[in-house]
């Protein structure tokens, strides 16, 4: 990434919980943040249970300190995982930019390019459901949606989204390329197979969409009095 950032919350907007395909400040993940007047970004994060997985715990908060890194007028990133297992070898390997095996040493048997590309193509899943359905809803026959490119489809925050993902994995993108891809492969779902597609997207949607009311519960619970995260969070300060 070389993209710089006016402010921390544009920044942490672009983390993602990697399982939900949803920012960690939407889902209420970020306790606090803060720039210090000498530069430095001070962010502490919190998740929905003290024992969510550690891949996932580790891909969020080094995200975030990366993330930070690239506000402008930020020389130094200051993130802590709070009241997490595993938040000690999270913090220390994040801040030395250690990667997840340099933190978790032999209990990590690799780093985690590979998951991470597992729930983006879960992303696109997702994503070609969310763009598909209302088409299907608005009378585009199956046929249509097997033909239909990203170029031909109506504007949305969705199709933004699913294009974004796309390109992340190195997936056509374009708006000359199919709508529905095989996420894996990238090749086009022709029509014999859009059924089965259309339907595992739909089912991958729903899940998704399920765990991500789950977790903001848990969240709301695990801190009473904060809000259940569907509302973004209020802006970082400058200390």
């Amino acid at each position: 990434m070389t993209t710089r950032f006016s402010t921390l919350t544009a920044a942490l907007d672009t983390v993602l919980d990697p399982e939900l395909d949803e920012p960690i400040t939407t889902l209420g993940f970020v306790l606090s943040g803060t720039v210090t007047q000498d530069g430095v970004a001070q962010v502490r994060l919190k998740l929905p249970t003290f024992f969510c997985a550690p891949n996932f715990a580790y891909l969020m908060v080094a995200d975030a300190h990366e993330a930070a890194l690239l506000v402008q007028g930020v020389v130094a990133a200051d993130v802590k995982l709070e009241e997490h297992l595993f938040a000690d070898q999270i913090n220390k390997g994040v801040a030395a930019q250690a990667g997840f095996t340099g933190a978790f040493g032999d209990e990590a048997s690799a780093e985690l390019d590979e998951l991470r590309a597992s729930f983006l193509r879960k992303a696109v899943l997702a994503g070609s459901d969310r763009v598909s359905r209302p088409l299907a809803a608005a009378g585009a026959t199956p046929a249509d949606l097997a033909t239909m490119t990203l170029g031909s489809v109506p504007d949305s925050p969705d199709l933004a989204r699913l294009r974004h993902r796309r390109a992340r994995l190195g997936l056509p993108a374009a708006a000359g390329d199919p709508l529905l891809i095989d996420p894996a492969t990238g090749e086009p779902v022709g029509i014999e197979k859009l059924g089965l597609h259309l339907r595992f997207a739909q089912a991958t949607a729903v899940g998704m969409e399920a765990n991500t009311g789950i977790c903001r519960d848990q969240l709301a619970y695990r801190v009473p009095g904060r809000p259940r995260g569907d509302q973004k969070q209020a802006e970082p300060s400058r200390a």
